[in-house]
């Protein structure tokens, strides 16, 4: 897990008079789960949202398999091999789970208005079966065979959170960007996901960035940690590392340095 499949180097990132990224630099490996941690409002989602190009930094650069991709529009970074989930849920409500999933792989389709109406001669027929058994295995994977045909919009939060992972998975990426997968899940459905996170990562061969406020996920599944705070990167490392950190302690697990015998802390 040396070699670096994705690098963040100095990136910015203003809205106006307000910064919400300064000059982070990273690099993650191919091969593990990397998870971005931080209080609300540190800069998470707007550094994922750098990586997959919903936004552009104001400074910086984002290289991917050693190509530049800071000004590449989000449908170029996917035919890259970038999937990504959002921390609110961005399916077609309306649309059943197979759907939504099929959405996933549209980049994939080499057929066009043309080719499609004269599969029998371009093969486009035998590109769609393809696709199906490609999906197929994904609902298997993520054990949503009991809703494959339901209605998006009518399922349970903790379905909906795994239908739209099964959707970022579809489109075969080499790095997913997942935006707190576990938020607003119970026990059990955490650890469910934790698993699939895991299953993905050891048997796909897909590379995690992750954001989770869960810290005993965190810790559990992840090979490196960075913590954001402000906008700016306070520390990265091993789990165990960054738990040790004293920043970190102090500006995001909520610690507070001793206070000496006979003083009181002040609030």
């Amino acid at each position: 897990m040396e070699e670096a499949l994705l690098k963040v180097s100095g990136v910015s990132l203003n809205f106006g008079g307000i910064r919400a990224l300064t000059d982070v630099s990273f690099d993650v490996r191919k091969g593990e789960v990397f998870s971005i941690i931080g209080p609300n409002g540190a800069g998470k989602t707007s550094m994922l949202n750098c990586i997959s190009g919903r936004y552009r930094p104001s400074a910086g650069t984002i290289t991917f398999k050693g190509r530049d991709i800071t000004r590449l529009k989000p449908n170029k970074r996917a035919d890259l091999g970038i999937g990504r989930t959002f921390q609110n849920l961005a399916l077609f409500g309306h649309m059943s789970v197979l759907d939504n999933i099929m959405v996933g792989r549209h980049h994939l389709l080499k057929n066009n208005f043309i080719t499609g109406s004269i599969h029998w001669l371009t093969g486009a027929r035998t590109e769609e079966l393809e696709n199906r058994r490609e999906i197929e295995q994904i609902i298997d994977f993520l054990e949503i065979q009991h809703v494959r045909k339901a209605t998006a919009g009518t399922l349970s939060y903790g379905l909906r959170k795994r239908v739209e992972l099964a959707r970022a998975v579809a489109l075969k990426p080499d790095l997913i960007l997942l935006d707190e997968p576990m938020a607003g899940m119970n026990l059990e459905e955490k650890e469910d996901m934790a698993r699939y996170i895991l299953d993905l990562n050891e048997e796909w061969g897909i590379t995690v960035v992750m954001i989770e406020h869960d810290m005993g996920v965190v810790m559990d599944i992840s090979n490196r940690v960075m913590v954001l705070d402000f906008g700016k990167k306070l520390a990265a490392g091993t789990p165990e590392e960054v738990l040790a950190n004293e920043h970190v302690k102090r500006a995001y697990l909520g610690e507070v340095d001793e206070v000496p015998p006979g003083e009181t802390q002040v609030a």
